[in-house]
């Protein structure tokens, strides 16, 4: 079900005059990683540095929540918070309440929950079964220590069960059942895992971790490949491109990186020096007729993604999204409406494939966000075409606080 957008009295009118992209960014910390670093450094019992923590609200509200002494905890709309601090929280002896907004209560957790009470965990739903808000009290951790998940619903169940491992009596043995969603993530987790000390083993779809303890050790987070979609995106629709993103790197444990390689369809070249990546635009580059691709390794680009095929008239076909509807919003139906509105044809099919064809028609859109920070960013890049508004442009805090600034900085006009 589409989450019913909510009108604020608030609009950005983002235009720019020209159609070139030149400037210099420092992206913002990876989101992803910063919540994996700080969970791991809560695990550890030890106090160690974090350098260049994102300042995303999601990670912000992680860092307030675990240094928190109350017990009801709101994790408002940031949804990789209450997966990660559901499984934190079930080793802990104090009983807590863990909460958040109304699409998080619209959000499943049953099979993390599921999951965990197998362990010992002591975990009650308050209102729907299988849903937040849930109450997690003293556990009873026993000696069972193997566990089967279904790999296909959510990877941040699967990161949330691995990095509490360590710290319980017996480690664990997790089968991944069925296809794996975003296999990146979990190969984050179980990097960063082994930065910080803990060894562990995969054989073919099970993961054995030993009861071990983390080791305090300084870290530095790198910066987020998916805020660097959106330049991406514009650097495919622009006319001339000199971009220098700053924080990334070639040799990086995020999955959108793949971003890189993916976008050289659409003739933009990157680039890798000291403190990044440089984009510019190959303008002799024949654009594919139609772009095909399984985003099952990195569901969060595909909006960014689908706005530069609908953009340049490039006809879509994406499948591997089968996480896109339990998001911030039903991101499948979020997409279909709002490129509806610039005159795209769009077709869903029942596995959370779609396709879809046309060039963008602007007429001065109004887009809607749905709560959705990937939909406001990503809809935002049109601005390349001509003036678009787009409500609720507050909702970028989530993950990328300054991306309006950031817009302003590369020529764009944000009222």
């Amino acid at each position: 079900m589409l989450h019913n957008p909510i009108h604020q009295s608030m609009t950005n009118i983002i235009s720019k005059k020209d159609r070139n992209l030149r400037g210099q960014l420092v992206l913002n910390g990876s989101k992803s990683i910063s919540n994996r670093a700080l969970i791991i450094r809560a695990l550890s019992g030890h106090d160690f540095k974090i350098h260049k923590l994102s300042n995303a609200e999601d990670t912000q509200t992680l860092d307030r929540l675990l240094r928190s002494d109350k017990n009801l905890l709101d994790v408002k709309a940031a949804g990789t918070t209450f997966r990660f601090l559901t499984a934190y929280l079930s080793l802990q002896s104090d009983a807590q309440v863990l909460t958040g907004s109304a699409r998080m209560k619209q959000r499943p957790v049953g099979p993390l929950a599921d999951a965990l009470q197998r362990l010992g965990a002591n975990i009650q739903y308050l209102e729907k079964e299988g849903y937040p808000p849930i109450k997690i009290g003293a556990p009873n951790i026993g000696q069972s220590n193997q566990l089967t998940i279904d790999a296909g619903i959510s990877s941040q169940f699967i990161s949330a069960l691995l990095m509490i491992a360590p710290n319980l009596p017996n480690g664990i043995e997790l089968e991944l059942a069925g296809d794996i969603v975003s296999q990146p993530y979990i190969d984050m987790t179980l990097n960063l895992m082994g930065y910080f000390g803990i060894q562990w083993e995969q054989k073919e779809n099970t993961i054995y971790i030993k009861a071990q303890s983390y080791q305090a050790r300084d870290f530095t987070v790198e910066a987020d490949w998916s805020a660097a979609s959106y330049y991406y995106t514009l650097a495919a629709m622009a006319d001339e491109v000199d971009l220098q993103l700053d924080g990334l790197f070639e040799a990086s444990v995020q999955g959108d990186s793949v971003l890189a390689e993916m976008m050289t369809a659409f003739g933009v070249e990157t680039s890798y020096n000291e403190t990044g990546i440089h984009l510019r635009k190959n303008a002799s580059i024949k654009l594919p007729e139609t772009f095909s691709y399984n985003f099952l390794t990195c569901p969060d680009i595909a909006q960014s993604v689908a706005v530069a095929c609908a953009g340049l008239g490039v006809k879509a076909d994406f499948t591997g999204l089968q996480t896109l509807r339990i998001k911030e919003t039903d991101r499948i139906d979020a997409l279909e409406k709002e490129l509806d509105k610039v005159g795209i044809s769009f077709s869903k099919s029942e596995s959370d494939a779609f396709a879809f064809e046309g060039k963008a028609r602007l007429e001065k859109p109004e887009f809607d966000t749905y709560e959705d920070h990937r939909m406001a960013m990503s809809f935002a890049c049109l601005a390349l075409y001509g003036p678009v508004l787009v409500h609720e442009p507050e909702v970028v805090q989530k993950s990328y606080p300054m991306f309006w600034r950031d817009l302003g900085m590369l020529g764009f006009l944000v009222e």
